[in-house]
C-alpha cells in the first residue's frame, strides 16, 4: 500500500512555543496545573480493580566502572507541534545511518529523542491485516494510510496524542529489546503516576500501557543492529472516535482511552485546558524517561 503524498515539513500548531524545557519551567507548569491532578485513586479504574497484573518497577541500569553516570541525549521538542508521520520516519532513519556509522568509534556517546504530535493518520506496523484489522474500505480510507517499519500492527494518531521516539543504541544502555519494550512501558507507568496520580499497568503478553482494561499508551519499534528507534504514543487529549474504525493493534477486545477521559471522569466532568494536560505530560515522560535511562538532555533546534 503506497503512502500518500507528504504536505510540506513540519507544519506548525498555532500554539508553538520555543523548543526549550528547563526544570524551573517545568516546576512552573506543575504548580500552574495543581488543580488538575488526581487526589483520589479510588475514583479511577485502577489495574488492581481490574484483576489486572502489574509489574514491578524497572530499576536504572547499573553503572560500570569508568563508566560516566549520565549518557549525552539530544533532544528535540516539538511536543506541541503537528508533525507529518513521513517528515518524522525520515528524520528518524536519517538520525539511525549517522548513529550506525559512528558505532563503536568515540563519537557514539549520544542518543536522541523526539517528541511531537501527528496530523491525523493510521499508521500500519509490520504485522498489520488490512482486511481484518481495518474497519472500512481502503479505498475510502477516513485518513491517511501510512505504512511503517515498526514491528506491531495498526494505530492511530492525531493532535493531543504525544509521540516520543528515542533512538538509543540499546546495547549501550546493556539491554535486549524486551526490556527495552518493558523499560518505555515503565516510564509510561511512572509518568501517569507522577502527573496525574493515574494507576496504569502492563497486560501480561501484550505490549503496551492500560488503566484498567483500556490502553492509554501504544508502543512500537524497531532494532536495527542495536539502534531501536521508534516509541511510543501517549493518549492525552486525543480524540478516540478514530479508534472505533479499527482493531487498534490487533486487540479486538480491549478499548482505548485518554488522559483527558480518565482526569474528567474522576473530577465530575469539569472541562481541563488541553495544551496544560499535554504540557505536564511532556514534562513527566522526560523526566521519567531520563531518570530510568540515566540520560542528560541537550535540548537542540528543530531542524
Amino acid at each position: 500500500m503506497a503512502a500518500l503524498a507528504a504536505p510540506p515539513s513540519f507544519c506548525h500548531a498555532s500554539h508553538h512555543r520555543a523548543s526549550h524545557f528547563s526544570a524551573a519551567a517545568a516546576s512552573a507548569r506543575s504548580r500552574k496545573a495543581t488543580n488538575l491532578r488526581i487526589a483520589a485513586a479510588a475514583a479511577l479504574p485502577t489495574a488492581a480493580a481490574a484483576g489486572l497484573p502489574m509489574d514491578a518497577a524497572l530499576p536504572p541500569r547499573p553503572v560500570p566502572a569508568g563508566e560516566s553516570r549520565r549518557r549525552r541525549c539530544e533532544c528535540f521538542d516539538l511536543h506541541r507541534q503537528i508533525v507529518h508521520i513521513a517528515d518524522a520516519c525520515a528524520w528518524q532513519r536519517s538520525v539511525v545511518a549517522k548513529r550506525r556509522g559512528l558505532k563503536n568509534t568515540c563519537e557514539d556517546r549520544s542518543d536522541t529523542l523526539i517528541a511531537l504530535q501527528h496530523s491525523p493518520v493510521y499508521s500500519l506496523g509490520s504485522a498489520t491485516r488490512v482486511a481484518e484489522d481495518l474497519l472500512f474500505d481502503v479505498e475510502n480510507s477516513p485518513f491517511e494510510l501510512y505504512r511503517v517499519d515498526r514491528g506491531g500492527k495498526v494505530t492511530y494518531h492525531g493532535p493531543g496524542q504525544l509521540v516520543v521516539y528515542p533512538i538509543l543504541n540499546i546495547r549501550s544502555h546493556k539491554m535486549d529489546h524486551h526490556r527495552y519494550l518493558r523499560s518505555l512501558e515503565e516510564v509510561i507507568i511512572r509518568a501517569l503516576k507522577s502527573a496525574f496520580s493515574i494507576k496504569a499497568s502492563r497486560v501480561e503478553g501484550l505490549t503496551g500501557v492500560w488503566v484498567g482494561d483500556k490502553k492509554v499508551a501504544a508502543i512500537g519499534i524497531r532494532v536495527v543492529s542495536g539502534m531501536a528507534y521508534h516509541g511510543l504514543a501517549l493518549n492525552v487529549t486525543t480524540d478516540l472516535t478514530p479508534f472505533e474504525m479499527i482493531v487498534p493493534c490487533g486487540i479486538k477486545d480491549r478499548g482505548v482511552c485518554s488522559i483527558k477521559e480518565i482526569v474528567q471522569k474522576a473530577s465530575d466532568g469539569r472541562e481541563i485546558d488541553d495544551t496544560s494536560l499535554v504540557d505536564m505530560a511532556y514534562d513527566s515522560i522526560m523526566e521519567e524517561f531520563t531518570g530510568l535511562f540515566d540520560l542528560s538532555l541537550e535540548f537542540r533546534p528543530q531542524p
